[in-house]
């Protein structure tokens, strides 16, 4: 195989890197990746100084669930030598974690499908070193999959290593082109099954978790529900519906969204969707939640809080809102009404989880629970009580 010089391309680059795609292409979407991913591809998880934290929200939700990959192992040197799912949830999952990428390659039996980029920094790009390593990673023939705000498959470094080393790179969250992007039509009220928005009142908080699991415990009542997710970590566990709405120009953002949900509801015909949150309606800084709400009008939601967190991740000077003021403010926002609250047990002892589940249910007059450490018939009454019909197909009686 004959390399383009580096020179080359960058020259090619300036010019969109037309060349260099028509000869080899390279995969940039959540379709080529999925047609390319067989359901036994291996992956290797970078997490460097992260696993367990905020900021290794992608790899905490790989270990915890994942459709597409079998996660060999997880990189992070401060965890080195433990199981992943010991320190997340304390119960083993048979998941090492090791100290670089050299250990977790030499101890995988075979080659690794994928090295994934396990972090969601704030910034959503990459520091030198972690560009080195994952230069590494494909140079000993790793396809990589990248869920940053940088989009590798426009960087001429990049673009060299996947012709040399003949492996691919997916950016999970560079949208369609411009020009197919899709507005809000209002098809959304066409989709006349129960819609289900899993908010919260910071990012980072577990509404992916939550929504995982909650879609999860439907299906196992015999409840045909879907997930939507929203974010990239949802996308590259394998969702089959998902938008990486941070990453869509803002004037897209709700028909993007009512576009997948419309798709699901046409593809999958199911009883309930579930619709994955992003950021807090009141976070400043982000204003995915509001997106979420028009672009799915939710006739629900489910709300997700950390009693212990004082300060929302990320801006340590900015006080967390209450689970009472979250609440209100959805639901002057949009038509709808929360109907649970569930808890992220992050900093707390079991005994004060139960504490915060009466304290809460007794202050919102509504049911919570802690989607992770309570049996998931919790979870699942919060939407047979309010959606009697459901109730019904699951063969259960909910008061």
């Amino acid at each position: 195989m004959s390399i383009i010089p580096f020179k080359e391309i960058t020259r090619l680059k300036r010019a969109n890197l037309t060349s260099i795609i028509s000869r080899k292409p390279i995969s940039t979407d959540l379709e080529a990746v999925q047609a390319f991913t067989p359901k036994t591809a291996t992956a290797l998880v970078y997490c460097e100084g992260n696993f367990g934290k905020i900021d290794g929200k992608t790899a905490n939700g790989l270990v915890r669930h994942s459709e597409k990959y079998k996660i060999l192992s997880v990189i992070d040197s401060l965890h080195a030598g433990a199981d992943a799912g010991n320190v997340l949830d304390q119960k083993s999952n048979a998941v090492p974690i090791f100290a670089n990428l050299a250990e977790a390659f030499a101890n995988a039996s075979n080659k690794p499908d994928y090295f994934i980029y396990g972090m969601a920094p704030a910034a959503g790009m990459l520091s030198l070193q972690e560009r080195t390593i994952m230069l590494e990673a494909m140079r000993l023939g790793m396809n990589v999959i990248n869920g940053l705000h940088e989009f590798l498959n426009d960087d001429p470094e990049f673009i060299a290593a996947c012709l040399e080393h003949n492996v691919k790179i997916t950016d999970i969250r560079k949208p369609r082109p411009k020009n197919e992007l899709r507005l809000f039509t209002g098809d959304i009220h066409k989709v006349v099954c129960p819609r289900i928005a899993v908010l919260g009142t910071d990012c980072a908080i577990g509404k992916r978790t939550t929504a995982n699991i909650l879609t999860k415990a439907l299906a196992e009542r015999g409840i045909n529900a879907v997930l939507v997710t929203t974010g990239q970590t949802g996308m590259i566990q394998g969702s089959r519906y998902g938008v990486a709405l941070d990453a869509v120009p803002s004037q897209f953002c709700c028909g993007e969204l009512e576009a997948t949900i419309v798709e699901a509801y046409k593809g999958d015909a199911p009883d309930v969707i579930i619709i994955e949150g992003q950021g807090a309606l009141s976070h400043p800084a982000f204003c995915t939640s509001a997106f979420i709400l028009r672009g799915s009008a939710p006739q629900a939601v489910i709300l997700q809080h950390a009693p212990k967190r004082e300060y929302r991740c990320d801006f340590d000077q900015m006080e967390m809102p209450s689970a009472q003021s979250e609440i209100k403010l959805i639901e002057a926002f949009a038509d709808t009404q929360v109907i649970g609250l569930t808890i992220n047990h992050g900093n707390m002892s079991d005994e004060e989880v139960s504490e915060s589940i009466t304290i809460f249910s007794n202050q919102l007059n509504i049911p919570v629970t802690d989607a992770l450490s309570r049996p998931s018939e919790m979870l699942v009454d919060m939407v047979l009580m309010n959606f009697p019909k459901l109730a019904e197909k699951s063969g259960r009686s909910v008061q």
